[in-house]
C-alpha cells in the first residue's frame, strides 16, 4: 500500500500531546458495569472482546517480500472494519461519530461521523470506501475509509491498541471541507473536542482491541 519510507512517516504523531491528552481524557474510557442495574451508554462487537485480540479479518494488507507484512504468518488481512454495536444512548441523541485510534502509535485508523441516531449498530465492513453509513474522514494512510491494523514488526512496544469510541451528540458534526482540503482525522478530532466543551457530546463509551506482527 505504502513505502517503507512512506509508513514510516504515516506512523508519526499526528496530534499535539496535549490534544491527544484532552481527547483521551473526555472520551478515551468506557464505564463498564453489570447492565442488569443500569442504563448507561455502552458499545460491543461480535468481532472481538474487549481487551481481545483483533482477528485477522481486521488487520491490514501492506505487502513485504510477497506476504502480508501486518501479520505474523504472512496470512492476509481483511481489512474490514468490526462489527461495532451500542445501546442505552441519552436521550437528545441526534447523531453518532466512531472512530478507531491506535493509542500506541497515535495513529488514527477511522472515522465515521454524522451516523443517525437511529442506528444502534455498524456491521462488519462499514468502513469500506463510499460507505452509507456515515461520513468518512480521511484517516492516518491518507484513505476515506477503515484501513487495519498494521503495527511495525521488531520495533517496542509491540502489542499495540486499537479503541473504538462511538460518540453520541445532540448535533451533526459540520466539518470544514473543500476540494482541496477533505476532512481528515485530526479534523474530526479537533470537531470532537470542541462539541465536547459545548457540552454536545451526550456520552461516549470505547472497547479495546490488541495486536502485534510481532513473534513473541
Amino acid at each position: 500500500m505504502t513505502s517503507k519510507k512512506n509508513r514510516t512517516t504515516a506512523y508519526l504523531p499526528r496530534l499535539s500531546l496535549g490534544v491527544i491528552g484532552l481527547v483521551i481524557a473526555l472520551f478515551g474510557a468506557a464505564t463498564f458495569s453489570d447492565e442488569r442495574f443500569d442504563d448507561h451508554f455502552r458499545v460491543s462487537s461480535t468481532t472481538f472482546t474487549n481487551n481481545g485480540v483483533l482477528p485477522i479479518g481486521t488487520i491490514s494488507n501492506i505487502v513485504v517480500g510477497n506476504v502480508n507484512g501486518c501479520s505474523i504468518d504472512g496470512s492476509p488481512g481483511g481489512n474490514q472494519s468490526p462489527e461495532v454495536s451500542w445501546k442505552h444512548a441519552p436521550w437528545g441523541t441526534r447523531s453518532f461519530a466512531v472512530a478507531m485510534f491506535d493509542v500506541t502509535a497515535s495513529f488514527t485508523h477511522w472515522g465515521i461521523y454524522n451516523i443517525p441516531a437511529s442506528t444502534t449498530s455498524l456491521p462488519t465492513n462499514a468502513g469500506v470506501a463510499s460507505s452509507t453509513f456515515g461520513a468518512q474522514v480521511y484517516n492516518d494512510f491518507y484513505l476515506a475509509q477503515y484501513s487495519g491494523p498494521c503495527p511495525p514488526v521488531g520495533v517496542a512496544p509491540y502489542t499495540h491498541r486499537y479503541v473504538v469510541t462511538v460518540y453520541a451528540l445532540d448535533e451533526d458534526l459540520d466539518l470544514p471541507q473543500s476540494a482541496n482540503f477533505p476532512p481528515y482525522a485530526e479534523t474530526l478530532w479537533y470537531a470532537l473536542v470542541r462539541a465536547a466543551q459545548e457540552g454536545h457530546v451526550l456520552a461516549s463509551a470505547s472497547i479495546t482491541g490488541l495486536y502485534s506482527a510481532t513473534p513473541q
